[in-house]
């Protein structure tokens, strides 16, 4: 006794090609390694055995830009970081978003210097704000949910 013979016949399964692609691109997403401090230790975390960040499609952290579509960005950004990030950034390929992980990353937390940039987003756009010094794995996951419903939300007149 199959799958057919439990459920009948299905017929033919319709959906719009929108919810397809948003679909596909929330469950298959491929982060890409940028940890800076010790947020780093926690994104590390989330993707162990305790928190796996597989059961949402994101095994692997990819080490290239050119095979990520996720950058988090885990931890303080210095000056001297900041061009290597924006280049990343662009070489990431379309459509890519920007996760900004602990207090640092979002708003330089206890670092109020020169050295310091005062917030990733004066980089790159941001996308989601996980705060935290350090946020907890969980935190993390609850980010990653978030830019799943906002890129469920995406419309095709918005690809462009």
């Amino acid at each position: 006794m199959g799958v057919a013979g439990k459920l009948g016949n299905l017929g033919v399964v319709t959906t719009r090609l929108e919810q397809a692609v948003n679909w596909g691109r929330t469950n298959a997403m491929w982060p890409m390694l940028f940890g800076l401090a010790c947020c780093a230790i926690e994104m590390m975390s989330s993707a162990a055995a305790n928190y796996d960040l597989s059961r949402f499609g994101m095994e692997l952290f990819r080490p290239s830009p050119r095979q990520s579509d996720l950058m988090i960005v885990a931890g303080r950004v210095t000056r001297k970081m900041a061009p290597v990030l924006r280049q990343l950034y662009d070489q990431m390929p379309n459509p890519k978003w920007v996760i900004s992980m602990g207090d640092c990353a979002s708003c330089g937390g206890i670092f109020n210097n020169y050295a310091i940039v005062q917030g990733v987003d004066e980089i790159v756009p941001v996308d989601v704000y996980v705060a935290g010094c350090p946020p907890r794995p969980e935190q993390l996951i609850h980010g990653i949910l978030t830019l799943h419903e906002k890129i469920k939300g995406e419309h095709i007149a918005d690809w462009a």
